[in-house]
């Protein structure tokens, strides 16, 4: 427990002990309050400066070099800086832990140090979305320290804008952007930025308080900047959390050699941080996932309005067990891939695992088919540019082209189909396909999107003559979509039954146009991302 309280009216220096060390003279944890700072030296290899006045990290040094960025207001900070804002440092009894408290109407940010730990654990509380609409913390370092940044989004030497004021050109061709280079959320662990003598990495947590499920994808890096990207709008499909505790997270030093491993938090659960539920205040969930197929990853996830939680069942028996929860009533999610294919309700006790949960993998394969590109999966894997689509804008030079005007079913491969398409890009894919004497019959056309941008949906024009209806839009994400790093959208599936009549023996095509009331030029025309396609 946290003892000792520093209020930041009058000076108070902690005496430092001294230890020796082979490579430098360590000491123990101190927190000393300034006019207008508090100073923490982790009795290790960094000293860092939070100011009184708005909560910023004004100073970031590692091995007694500053590491931080200078400019100006632009400082390390949650959001864009904090404003009438009361700061507080306090530190235990053994100089072993100290906490400093930034408070304001609808937030709460703590920065903690550990003695002997060269990581600012941080958490933060709100009670409403922020007022610049996302809730952040970024780190601005020195690019001078660093010839390791993250390539996707090293923005260093670009020559041009592509998209906005946030995606960037490059002499070469290539793009950059902070919305490149991201993990999905079920995969974010540490991962950061290096130098010859530096490496600072973000811890991301559990995730737990954040939006948009386990395949969610948000901005990491920029150039010299490490985020922590606790929500935002960005292609966000679902309601941000509120009244909640976003961590505990952490900015971790070392020299650069290795990545660190995930810190242990726990002691954390001593210093009373506003929402924080200890472990022994949770509960789990067991179960097995049935009917599911092998040829996929089986990922089950849990949602409500305050939490989310995700794990991967075993491929071979689809049982599982679930992280420690938040008491209280879940919609549970079976996902063949990134493809939500069963739920069912489940509601987690404190100190007791919720066991025996039977969750049903739901999805139905149709055993004969004219022809299928891709699969069920909820994602574009296997089409054209797929493994480029997280990584740069789809105008890089790296990218294959998007265009496709004859895609034969047999002969193509999932590769010649591109994994987007837009109305000012490549609308009018065809696909060709054989009907032999004999199976001429009514054929249904399934189409698998899993993101449509400005309300994009597909129209069909069969052998040049049947056209079909198109269906109405589907619910989507706000803002960009495709060009931001990410397919993350809503899954949705289509089936349009294409009549005998609009068939012949021998070669057929059909032609993908898309609609929309919506209009945009180029990348940010009306598009969709694919699943998959399969005629039956």
């Amino acid at each position: 427990m946290i003892q000792t309280k520093l209020k930041h009216t009058r000076l108070t220096t902690i005496m430092a002990i001294a230890l020796s060390s082979s490579a430098f003279t360590a000491h123990a944890l101190t927190l000393t309050e300034g006019d207008d700072y508090y100073k923490v030296d982790t009795g290790n290899k960094l000293v860092y400066y939070v100011s009184t006045d708005d909560c910023d990290i004004t100073s970031l040094k590692y091995d007694s070099t500053e590491r931080q960025k200078s400019s100006g207001s632009r400082r390390s900070q949650i959001n864009s800086g904090l404003w009438d804002v009361t700061v507080t440092g306090e530190i235990n009894d053994t100089n072993t832990v100290s906490k400093i408290t930034c408070e304001m109407d609808g937030l709460t940010h703590y920065l903690i140090s550990k003695d002997g730990e060269d990581n600012i654990y941080m958490a933060t509380y709100i009670t409403e979305e922020p007022s610049v609409g996302e809730l952040r913390w970024i780190t601005r370092l020195q690019e001078s320290s660093f010839d390791s940044l993250q390539s996707p989004s090293n923005n260093a030497d670009t020559t041009s804008t592509v998209e906005s004021s946030d995606v960037f050109g490059h002499s070469d061709g290539t793009t950059s952007s902070k919305y490149y280079g991201n993990d999905r959320a079920m995969d974010l662990s540490v991962k950061g930025e290096t130098g010859s003598d530096i490496g600072v990495f973000m811890y991301y947590g559990n995730r737990e308080s954040s939006s948009g499920g386990p395949f969610y994808r948000d901005i990491q890096f920029q150039s010299a900047e490490v985020y922590n990207y606790m929500n935002s709008g960005h292609a966000q499909t679902e309601d941000r959390r509120v009244n909640v505790l976003y961590g505990p997270y952490a900015l971790m030093f070392n020299d650069g050699s290795e990545t660190p491993d995930a810190p242990d938090t726990s002691f954390i659960a001593d210093l009373d941080l506003e929402g924080y539920v200890a472990n022994e205040d949770r509960g789990y969930v067991s179960g097995t996932a049935a009917d599911f197929s092998t040829d996929f990853p089986v990922v089950v996830g849990w949602s409500n309005d305050t939490a989310q939680y995700w794990t991967t069942a075993d491929s071979d028996s689809g049982e599982y067990t679930s992280p420690a929860m938040k008491p209280g009533t879940y919609t549970e999610t079976l996902y063949r891939g990134e493809l939500a294919v069963g739920t069912t309700e489940v509601t987690v006790t404190a100190g007791d695992t919720t066991s025996d949960v039977e969750v049903d993998d739901t999805f139905t394969d149709n055993d004969s088919v004219v022809f299928r590109i891709g699969e069920f999966d909820g994602t574009p894997k296997g089409f054209r540019n797929y493994d480029n689509l997280t990584d740069m804008h789809p105008s890089d030079t790296r990218m294959d082209d998007w265009e496709q005007t004859n895609f034969v079913a047999g002969d193509s491969s999932d590769s010649d189909f591109p994994a987007y398409q837009w109305r000012g890009v490549n609308n009018g894919i065809i696909i060709h396909y054989t009907i032999e004497s004999g199976h001429l019959k009514t054929r249904h056309l399934s189409i698998g999107i899993t993101a449509s941008y400005h309300g994009a949906r597909q129209q069909l024009v069969v052998n040049d003559d049947w056209t079909s209806s198109y269906p109405t839009a589907t619910t989507q994400p706000t803002g960009r979509i495709m060009t931001i790093g990410t397919w993350r959208g809503n899954n949705k599936q289509f089936v349009y039954t294409i009549p005998e009549s609009a068939q012949q023996v021998g070669d057929n095509t059909i032609e993908l146009d898309l609609v929309s009331g919506q209009s945009g030029d180029d990348w940010l025309s009306p598009g969709v991302s694919y699943d998959a396609i399969e005629l039956y």
